[in-house]
């Protein structure tokens, strides 16, 4: 899936966040939004996920063949891990795993139990996430981003809450995961969590 921006803007009462942008993300291709706190980075991957309306202009999903995706079937296409997302503290991890993967598919090659491998959380598979430290959260929400079959992937600041041997499991997952054939939207303004994208947005540019 591509995702057309035209003359995109978003404002909160007469405060614009970004507005004029003008820009393709293209099936295949890896992206940063960059910027300093409070730019709108995450405003952005809000408007494009389509959890925020545009206050200007329009966002135009297309398939490999340039055709319409409808604005219902979007969501099928979508997978995204924040800081602001909250996990169902109630569920175990298997509950969790459960649940999400009632509504996305599994990426070829992963199942719940290879999940659970990955993230390295064997014992705690029936622990409720509500005991889970911030680090074990900010894993879970990667993984299920990017073990979810979605073309796109949007990953806003994905190194919050990992310590050093978290950084390296995300840029693990992110090679294992995301292939030639998604699109991958990263808002960071860490270059160790975006280093590996060909093309940089800079939001503070469309002010």
């Amino acid at each position: 899936m591509s995702i057309i921006l035209q003359d995109l803007g978003r404002r909160y009462n007469r405060e614009w966040i970004f507005r004029h942008l003008d820009y393709s993300l293209s099936f295949g291709k890896k992206y940063a939004i960059l910027g300093p706190n409070g730019s709108g980075k995450s405003t952005l991957l809000k408007v494009i996920s389509g959890s925020l309306a545009p206050s200007q202009g329009k966002i135009d999903y297309v398939d490999t063949n340039m055709q319409p995706i409808q604005p219902e079937n979007v969501f099928q296409e979508l997978a995204i891990a924040a800081p602001y997302m909250e996990l169902i503290e109630e569920f175990t991890l298997r509950e969790l795993i459960a649940f999400h993967f009632k509504f996305k598919s599994f990426l070829p090659g992963f199942d719940a139990e290879g999940i659970v491998q990955l993230l390295g959380m064997e014992k705690s598979l029936d622990k409720e996430v509500r005991f889970f430290s911030s680090g074990m959260k900010q894993r879970v929400k990667l993984a299920l981003a990017c073990c979810s079959s979605s073309s796109v992937v949007l990953l806003d600041e994905p190194m919050s809450n990992l310590d050093t041997a978290g950084e390296d499991w995300y840029l693990t997952l992110i090679e294992r995961t995301i292939q030639a054939d998604r699109l991958l939207i990263i808002g960071s303004n860490q270059e160790k969590e975006y280093a590996f994208c060909d093309e940089h947005i800079q939001i503070m540019s469309y002010k």
